[in-house]
């Protein structure tokens, strides 16, 4: 299944304790809750470009499934990770204490980011 599309999110579970785990200060918590944010990923085979705008921030990361690479995190930080493609439409990453696991099916985008026993959720629908 292609991942390609633009996304636009609809809802999202637990970002508040979620981005507290991470230990993102209450003033950007407050200002990132509420802001729109479109999801744009570009595959190529095992190739994947991520494009994350969230307010007039731009999250961008490339990679290709199986080979380590360098990613941003939500806090900015640059962690080393690999990819690996689960069935057809699951991605799995582990970065830095965070497991990263992004899931396609039809037009809905399920994003699911956990430390620890928080689980932070992001639906978005392609648009």
């Amino acid at each position: 299944m292609s991942f390609t599309g633009k996304y636009e999110l609809q809802s999202q579970e637990n970002f508040v304790p979620f981005m507290k785990a991470l230990g993102l200060p209450d003033e950007q918590i407050e200002k990132g809750k509420d802001l729109k944010s479109i999801s744009e990923i570009v595959q190529d085979g095992n190739k994947f470009k991520f494009t994350v705008t969230t307010g007039s921030k731009v999250l961008q990361n490339e990679f290709t499934i199986g080979e380590e690479t360098e990613m941003e995190t939500l806090t900015g930080q640059k962690v080393k990770t690999t990819v690996h493609l689960e069935g057809k439409n699951k991605l799995v990453a582990d970065l830095k204490g965070v497991r990263s696991v992004t899931e396609i099916n039809g037009d809905t985008l399920t994003s699911t980011l956990i430390k620890g026993d928080i689980s932070y959720k992001r639906i978005s629908k392609r648009i």
